[in-house]
């Protein structure tokens, strides 16, 4: 994994990367992902996960029902969080939805892309700690991991975060 990243090389233009959930920070990491890639005549992808065992389900065709419904909440939350990102700094998001264990699909989408250059993240604000997926990476050893990672607090402000990006 991990192939050379190409977004400074002709043809060629530098992504940020935001995971789309359903969490209340993800709104953080999008509004400061879409600003930085503005200010930084960069482009904006965004990814959400469908989990493997939501649409699983084999009995009777419920699988392909529930795969059908998963993939067109996951376009719902995709374009809400895209005319966010439009509204915000008047870029266009490219979308993308794939199935499996987050983490891996994040990596997967990641080593798919040599133009992706950032990772954003946003940590959660609550008891329960900064999320599963900032504490997956950085547990696994973001040492190692194929690219930078901005992880955005999820308690600023607009204005902070334009004073940032």
């Amino acid at each position: 994994m991990s192939r050379t990243r190409k977004s400074h090389e002709p043809g060629h233009q530098r992504k940020f990367l935001v995971v789309i959930d359903d969490t209340p920070e993800c709104d953080r990491a999008v509004y400061y992902g879409s600003r930085r890639a503005a200010r930084t005549n960069a482009k904006l992808t965004m990814v959400t996960v469908i989990p493997v065992g939501e649409v699983n389900q084999q009995w009777l065709g419920v699988g392909d029902l529930m795969r059908a419904e998963a993939h067109e909440e996951a376009a719902k939350l995709l374009d809400h969080f895209a005319l966010r990102a439009h509204n915000i700094a008047g870029i266009d998001p490219e979308r993308i939805v794939r199935e499996g264990n987050k983490a891996d699909e994040v990596l997967k989408a990641i080593d798919e892309d040599e133009d992706i250059a950032v990772l954003v993240l946003a940590a959660g604000t609550g008891k329960e700690g900064p999320g599963p997926l900032v504490s997956s990476i950085v547990a696994t050893g973001s040492a190692s991991f194929p690219i930078p990672i901005t992880i955005v607090p999820g308690s600023l402000s607009d204005e902070e975060l334009d004073a940032l990006a």
